[in-house]
């Protein structure tokens, strides 16, 4: 560690020192390169060819290793989603979980390693899937792409920029209203979009208005926009993996082969006991669990059908006043008002159920250590509908002013950011089965597994799901006699995340080769918040066991399962109205006579009180920088201090006196407090070789935080699967030493020729273990031991790599973009590194001319590691997605566009250490728009 900060340390002096004596810089030079960038803002941007050389311009300008993006037109981002479009830059990747692009990754790093930020601020930011928990992740879903007018990726940071990230920093600029072309601006787009899955679309809208008065020193940009989707995601999946030795012995409810489970049916034991059933895994079945007991198989096999409304309205305002050529005084203000509500549908075989299939398995083919196929006699079958309503707000309000005169600079910078998400109300029925069936996963991965069911087939039967009514004497009396069963719950789990930030930048001009000192100081003080509570659904035989048939079922579309193969009974089942089951649940009519309504509580269950935490986190922050130019060679150095002051707040149970699970008036509040402080030195040095070649170098200290889940205390619990997941206040930041280095050739107009390497050489890494730890089981009613995931500082890693890019405008109106990235991350435990794929290739061409456009833009990235779930290193096969645009300019003014995105429909595909065990396989279909738009 000493010697990696010595050699950066000496590299910063180096510069200091050739930069001491070289001579005056010529006084037009710039301030920075956001300054730089804001004058190319400028240029009249209409078109690909136009957006491209802006982005090279602002690139070949830059002091730090940079990449762009921007509009093509007012209001016409290259892409309908921000993330998509930046995949385009080298080392950029996403992650599709729901077939589109939600967050970004760069250089190989997880995307909680990575910050975007709005106008150079924080954007607070909130997801609405109920199993995400809170992170410093950003929601690209949520940015409406017509609002923005750049996107910079700083691949290596500078001293006044916020810390906080190891990848890179992805800041997104909207327009200003001082550099609107005309002094009334207007536009208007009126759009069109389907998917071929849902087979059905929906309109989109946006209106935008720029005003700026004729002595351009006040202006305003005010926009919104609407967007309606409806996405289905079918999908094939297992929730797990159980071994060849769970099937001999069991896990608690009993094995095939020991252990076998009591027989009810005869008569208890003269002196004790209960007669046991016959073994149903015997002679070749048992012979081969005994050869393979460490081998694996699926715990599930499942059908998914997946559907989301998606409602998205964004507002903006801008307004900048310019009372004198020296003041500057910008207001933005964002709201994001989104609805994500949606049904999820599974229907599965559960074979690995510890009381009721691990103990009925009756033959089994093992084949290099992967249980690939099984059968079992009157196993598990479950059908479990989630119905779930999400609201994700966003607002941030930015105020800014500048004091730039021709020696100095003085500016201010106040604000706030909140975003509200989560989960409002999930309303889960669970429906049960009992049936003979089989599965097969010899095929995987090309085909991820076949269910076939042996007799009565209940994914076609609606009335032979049903929730568990429990089991005693007699269901018509009250308790103690009955013992109810597990209907569902009903589960809110909102979350909340804040900012409040205030800063100050003050920088002097200078006759000299360090043409600009700069100082600053920053405060921000930020809380993330999650809550969790519920109840359980205890529903009793004769009054709550309701059967899925009264729930308005019908077939599952006829393309349901397109473009899936080998899938067997899974394609052939029903789905039921998931509205309908909430208004039953909620409204009470399973109750049984001597019940009440249950109230969703915190406290209600244990879980529900670990999963609500509070992290505050204050952030204290200065720096200073200089910037330098001399003989063609530029840059900047610059040094950072942060101090970061946490608080995990949780609950606790302090209730000593009574039996487990904790009473509802036996917790109380606990705080654990952390603090550190970092020092961040960083140098970015650009040499200009030639008229057309730069060489750049940049090395830098950075950190990461960790994410606000990781550092909490929650904790999930599966009591069937006994497994969970869980936090860890004790967290300590990543700290990582940068190198980068860099040759651009711009060898024609408008043209790149460019290779860089990187190397991240990062401490502290967070990575997810397993270990052993005892809690309460609620299904067992006893204490019980789990395989608990939880994040630790497990070591060093390293990311190094290397990536080529290639962009040119051709003869006749065509041209190319083209990049490959190459990232190898190794920890030194020997886990792989979330989200690094390590080869990236994308490659777009395009053609333009005055009236028509086209471009084709594909990605492929190669197969990368996600988390830990359930003891089992989750991976994603390799993905490649294709979009198409095509443009029609009728006028100046008038123009029609088509796109046309995921083209392949490819396959969202999710494993289990090997290929053969599918954890989930998801496609989401193409999707197609037309889009009308105005501009005056």
């Amino acid at each position: 560690m000493k010697y990696r900060t010595s050699m950066l340390s000496a590299a910063i002096a180096v510069c200091l020192g050739v930069s001491a004596q070289a001579r005056a810089q010529d006084a037009t030079t710039t301030d920075t390169a956001p300054a730089e960038a804001s004058e190319l803002d400028r240029v009249v941007v209409t078109g690909i060819r136009a957006s491209l050389q802006q982005a090279l311009d602002t690139k070949r300008n830059s002091d730090a290793i940079v990449d762009v993006i921007t509009a093509e037109d007012v209001g016409k981002f290259p892409s309908t989603n921000v993330a998509e479009a930046i995949t385009m830059i080298p080392g950029v990747t996403i992650d599709r979980l729901f077939g589109q692009g939600e967050r970004v990754s760069i250089l190989g790093t997880d995307p909680a390693l990575n910050r975007t930020l709005l106008n150079g601020q924080s954007v607070a930011s909130a997801d609405w899937f109920i199993l995400d928990h809170p992170s410093r992740t950003f929601n690209y879903s949520l940015l409406a792409p017509q609002i923005v007018g750049k996107v910079t990726v700083y691949k290596s940071p500078e001293a006044h920029i916020d810390e906080g990230s190891i990848g890179g920093t992805v800041i997104v600029d909207t327009r200003r209203p001082l550099d609107l072309d005309d002094n009334v601006v207007f536009g208007g787009q009126l759009g069109y979009l389907y998917n071929d899955r849902d087979e059905d679309g929906e309109p989109q809208g946006s209106l935008m208005f720029g005003w700026k008065n004729q002595a351009e020193t006040f202006g305003l940009i005010v926009s919104a926009q609407r967007l309606d989707e409806t996405i289905r995601r079918d999908g094939i999946e297992a929730y797990g993996s159980v071994s060849a030795r769970d099937y001999r012995d069991g896990q608690g409810g009993g094995g095939s082969v020991n252990n076998l489970p009591p027989d009810w049916s005869q008569p208890p034991i003269p002196g004790g006991g209960q007669p046991t059933l016959p073994a149903s895994c015997v002679g070749a079945c048992a012979e081969t669990l005994e050869a393979n007991l460490d081998a694996r198989g699926p715990n599930s096999l499942s059908a998914s059908f997946f559907e989301q409304q998606r409602e998205r309205n964004s507002y903006s305002l801008a307004l900048q006043f310019q009372p004198v050529d020296e003041l500057d005084i910008e207001f933005n203000a964002l709201k994001i008002d989104a609805s994500y509500d949606n049904i999820n549908q599974s229907m599965f075989a559960f074979m690995g159920n510890a009381w009721n299939s691990l103990m009925r398995l009756t033959d089994v083919t093992v084949e290099d250590g992967i249980i690939t196929r099984g059968t079992f006699r009157n196993a598990l079958s479950v059908y479990d509908m989630q119905n779930r309503k999400s609201t994700v707000e966003t607002e941030s309000y930015d105020l800014k002013a500048k004091w730039d005169s021709e020696r100095w600079f003085v500016s201010a910078h106040v604000g706030t950011t909140e975003a509200t998400g989560g989960t409002d109300q999930q309303v889960f029925g669970e429906f049960l089965n009992w049936a003979d069936y089989s599965y097969d996963i010899s095929r995987a991965p090309s085909q991820p597994g076949t269910l076939t069911y042996h007799g009565r087939n209940p994914f076609t039967d609606p009335s032979a799901f049903r929730m568990d009514g429990g089991w005693g004497a007699d269901p018509t009396q009250p308790p103690p006699s009955w013992n109810p069963g597990w209907g569902g719950n009903i589960v809110f789990k909102p979350t909340r995340d804040e900012e409040t930030y205030g800063q100050v930048d003050l920088g002097i001009r200078l006759d000299s080769p360090v043409y600009m000192l700069r100082f600053g100081a920053k405060r921000r003080e930020h809380e993330t918040e999650q809550k969790m509570g519920g109840v359980s659904l205890a529903s009793v035989a004769g009054y709550g066991d309701a059967t899925a048939d009264m729930f308005n079922p019908q077939p599952v579309p006829d393309n349901y399962l397109g473009g899936f193969s080998g899938y067997g009974d899974l394609g052939d089942r029903f789905y039921i109205d998931g509205w309908a089951l909430a208004d039953y649940i909620l409204s009470g009519d399973w109750l049984a006579p001597w019940q009440t309504m249950p109230e969703p509580s915190t406290f209600n269950d244990p879980s529900f009180a670990a999963n609500t935490w509070r992290i505050v986190e204050d952030i204290n922050a200065a720096y200073v920088q200089a910037d330098f130019s001399w003989n063609g060679l530029r840059g900047n150095v610059g040094l950072r201090y942060v101090r970061t002051d946490t608080e995990s707040h949780s609950w606790q149970c302090v209730r000593t006196d009574a039996p487990p699970p904790c009473p509802a008036d036996g917790y109380a509040p606990s705080v654990v407090g952390k603090q550190y402080s970092n020092v961040l030195p960083n140098v970015n040095l650009a040499y200009d070789l030639a008229d057309d070649v730069v060489l750049r170098f940049s090395g830098a200290k950075v950190i990461a935080r960790p994410n606000y889940s990781d550092m909490s205390s929650y904790l999930w619990l599966g009591d069937q699967t006994l497994t969970g997941g869980g936090g860890n206040p004790e967290l300590d930041p990543y700290e990582s030493t940068n190198f980068d280095v860099s040759a651009e050739w711009y060898f024609a107009e408008d043209a790149i020729l460019a290779g860089s390497l990187f190397y991240k050489d990062v401490d502290n890494y967070i990575l997810t273990t397993t270990r052993a730890e005892e809690h309460f089981n609620q299904a067992l009613n006893r204490v019980t031991t789990y395989q608990v995931a939880r994040p630790d500082n497990a070591g060093t890693a390293k990311i190094q790599g290397f990536a080529l890019a290639w962009q040119q405008q051709l003869a006749a109106g065509f041209g190319l973009i083209a990049n490959y990235t190459y990232a190898d991350a190794e920890s030194s435990s020997g886990d792989p590194m979330p989200y690094n794929s390590k080869n990236q290739l994308n490659i777009s061409p395009y053609f333009e001319n005055e009236r028509f456009s086209a471009r084709l833009s594909a990605s492929w990235r190669s197969e990368y590691f996600t988390n830990v779930d359930r003891g089992d290193n989750l991976w994603v096969r390799p993905y490649t997605s294709m979009d198409l645009s095509l443009g029609y300019r009728f006028t100046d003014s008038v123009s029609l566009n088509f796109d046309a995105m995921n083209l392949l429909d490819e396959a969202y595909h999710s494993y289990a250490d090997t290929e053969r065990l599918t954890r989930g396989v998801y496609r989401s279909g193409r999707r197609y728009l037309t889009t009308l738009r105005v501009q005056f």
